[in-house]
């Protein structure tokens, strides 16, 4: 923790467990912050002593979210093997975006933010670090002759993301998966990048 950085109140984190279980369990919009409050077992004023409401919490998942990223950002934004990087990064975001409570929480945020430009607009900017990272190790890549040339790396990325993302999805529904078919997603991923 930096300097600047103040330690986070426990209550704090308390009311934002109970804000995603009542988003899992409700989904956001149908949630209110005194559900939160109830769920969290604090006052309505004590909450808003942490947020200034619903959409400050989800301001603050935004931010949980962007530390969550940093490790994958950070190990494609300079990678020794570009191609070791990308092999990384499919499986360590696919086993990310499997776990239950993301992948339904990124269905929540995502129905919510086609409604709500303020909340799409929270998110974005994680997504849009991450996309750079991506795009930044696959140019490596194709100048280091790792990976073929693309015209947009940014759109290439972004397929990466699409379709790890709904294989996460996706997962949830196969609860006896045997990773045939994240292994296949590995392959065609990494094979689409060839040279």
């Amino acid at each position: 923790m930096s300097d600047t950085e103040q330690p986070i109140h426990p209550r704090k984190l308390e009311i934002v467990e109970a804000a995603v279980a009542c988003f899992l369990e409700n989904g956001y919009h149908q949630t209110g912050v005194r559900d939160i409050a109830a769920k969290a077992g604090v006052s309505l004023g004590n909450l808003y002593n942490h947020f200034k409401g619903k959409e400050g919490v989800l301001a603050f998942i935004a931010q949980i979210e962007g530390a969550e990223l940093a490790g994958f950002i950070a190990a494609l934004s300079d990678p020794a093997d570009p191609r070791a990087a990308i092999e990384q990064f499919i499986e360590g975001y696919a086993a990310y975006v499997s776990l239950p409570e993301n992948a339904l929480l990124g269905v929540e945020i995502l129905t919510e933010a086609t409604r709500n430009p303020a909340i799409a607009n929270v998110f974005a900017e994680n997504r849009d670090r991450l996309i750079d990272a991506l795009a930044h190790c696959l140019e490596v890549g194709a100048r280091s002759g790792a990976f073929a040339s693309f015209n947009d790396t940014r759109a290439v990325a972004c397929v990466f993301l699409d379709a790890l993302e709904g294989h996460g999805l996706r997962s949830l529904s196969l609860k006896n998966e045997d990773h045939t078919t994240s292994k296949a997603l590995k392959s065609f991923l990494i094979n689409g990048l060839r040279c």
